[in-house]
């Protein structure tokens, strides 16, 4: 299989032939750029090579953190690369860096907060610092119609929400691409000197029409994993944390980067949340249909409510009296699914999903519970947000 990771699996009917409907639905596509279908996480592990993690690691990630983030309790957090050096050199007195980042071709949404917040989370705990890049060029290369302007207002709306997660700003510091090309654009340099046209093509599906910008993108996104090394004159290892689909682009890095004399970055990859519509039509929450399949971090009470109301996919039965004999199936149920990213508590989330699949707790009251969940953090998110845009000074990385 190569590198551009699109998957695809087929139902076959009673004559053996593959239904056109059934194609339509099953397909599943995993790229940097696009995540369709019903994803088979297992799956992603074996084709994608990276690891699961296992209880010894999540043992030696409670020992020094005091405690297991729910998202790994819950296996939102699943994978990893090289998790084991990473606390191995911590261990040692080492310590690493976080790298995370956002390009920035639009509003943020509650997808993009699930790796944000388990970064807060080992911030926090392993007192370490954090490189938050973001890449404005990507998106501009990579979407024909997106210029740079469009992409400095989505920066600056996207940062004013990282900053909202209360980022440490003496430990968290903003890469710019465009606005730090001076401090990146000679280590890029050296990453693109080994990486070959038919790498990249592997690895990301790019074709001879394929613009040079965006060959050349993955060498800027590898930097952050080192610079803090350059900068420092001493190597420091890196973890990334990122949801399963940005894992072709660090793949790619791991392979160069230890050429130029510095560590192989690690990570640890998230499933991802799906949309409303559920991940079989939807894949993951996408910023481009806003009205049916995503929640904003700057949506209303009023909106999110609607949102949730009346797209959120229903694992409950066709009438209240099925529902209170059948029950709900909260596997599949949308609102559970989201309870399971955004509630910590794992008493009340327990609760929640035996009364519901018990036919004690109705749909449209499982749904209630997530409202008041998600309207809950976006209260007091939005509120952060205002206080953020005389902050955002603070974060940016100044040499």
């Amino acid at each position: 299989m190569n590198g551009h990771f699109i998957f695809k699996h087929f139902d076959l009917n009673d004559e053996g032939f593959i239904n056109k409907q059934d194609f339509i639905v099953i397909m599943v596509t995993v790229t940097p750029w696009e995540v369709k279908g019903n994803i088979d996480y297992d799956k992603l592990i074996k084709d994608f090579g990276v690891e699961k993690l296992d209880e010894n690691l999540i043992k030696r990630i409670e020992k020094h953190a005091g405690e297991v983030h729910h998202m790994i309790r819950r296996n939102i957090f699943f994978a990893h690369r090289d998790m084991k050096f990473i606390l191995d050199e911590y261990e040692k007195g080492n310590k690493f860096f976080l790298y995370t980042g956002r390009a920035p071709s639009g509003d943020t949404h509650l997808g993009h907060l699930v790796p944000w917040l388990f970064t807060k989370w080992l911030q926090d705990k392993f007192d370490v610092e954090l490189l938050f890049q973001f890449p404005d060029e990507e998106k501009v290369l990579f979407k024909k119609d997106l210029t740079f302007e469009e992409v400095e207002k989505h920066l600056y709306e996207n940062m004013l929400d990282v900053i909202a997660l209360d980022f440490d700003p003496k430990k968290t510091k903003f890469l710019i691409d465009t606005k730090h090309a001076d401090l990146m654009y000679k280590e890029a340099c050296k990453v693109a000197k080994h990486i070959t046209f038919s790498t990249a093509k592997g690895a990301f599906g790019f074709e001879n029409d394929t613009n040079l910008g965006a060959i050349f993108y993955t060498a800027m996104q590898a930097v952050p994993a080192f610079l803090p090394s350059v900068l420092a004159k001493k190597e420091i290892p890196c973890l990334i944390p990122h949801a399963i689909d940005q894992d072709p682009h660090f793949r790619v890095s791991r392979d160069v980067i230890p050429k130029l004399g510095h560590y192989k970055p690690a990570s640890i990859q998230c499933r991802f949340l799906p949309g409303l519509g559920g991940m079989s039509e939807d894949g993951k929450m996408s910023s481009s249909a806003a009205s049916t399949t995503t929640v904003f971090t700057t949506d209303d009470a009023k909106t999110v409510k609607k949102k949730i109301n009346k797209y959120a996919f229903s694992g409950g039965q066709v009438t209240v009296e099925d529902h209170r004999k059948l029950g709900g199936n909260p596997d599949i149920d949308v609102s559970y699914q989201w309870l399971t990213f955004f509630e910590e508590d794992d008493a009340k989330l327990k609760q929640i999903y035996d009364d519901y699949k018990s036919g004690k707790l109705l749909s449209g009251e499982l749904k209630a519970i997530l409202i008041e969940k998600l309207n809950g953090f976006l209260s007091e998110h939005q509120k952060k947000r205002e206080e953020a845009k005389k902050k955002i000074d603070q974060y940016i990385l100044k040499v």
